[in-house]
């Protein structure tokens, strides 16, 4: 459905930092820097991308915006976290844990990034 995320960061070289540790987590390759400063996280199946805004203003997060990364197991979910954490993020929401909704379970870990935005390790847990 996606072809890219471009998130906007106030400094390039931190948020990769915290994108490299997170991304490695999940079996994603260090983000690349092209000639404009921009760093990018190209997978088979789309691209992150972290850039300064184009009009020169401060980066600031989405208010009610959550950009999901799905990890294969809970596991990994945590050590994303831990390694998000241990890389200038913070934890926000709950703990990482089962959330249940009628339908299915999601094993969820949140963090907000250096510049404020709001990201999730996934994994979807089968119904017994």
């Amino acid at each position: 459905m996606f072809s890219h995320i471009m998130i906007g960061v106030n400094d390039i070289q931190t948020s990769k930092k915290f994108y490299d540790a997170i991304l490695a987590t999940l079996g994603h390759a260090a983000g690349k820097i092209d000639d404009k400063g921009r760093c990018f996280y190209m997978t088979p199946t789309g691209i992150l991308a972290l850039t300064k805004p184009i009009n020169g203003e401060s980066a600031c997060h989405g208010n009610g915006t959550t950009i999901g990364f799905a990890a294969e197991t809970p596991a990994l979910a945590d050590a994303w976290h831990a390694a998000g954490v241990a890389n200038g993020g913070t934890g926000c929401e709950d703990a990482p844990g089962v959330r249940s909704g009628p339908a299915f379970d999601l094993y969820l870990a949140y963090l907000r990034d250096p510049d404020g935005n709001k990201v999730c390790a996934l994994h979807r847990v089968a119904k017994a």
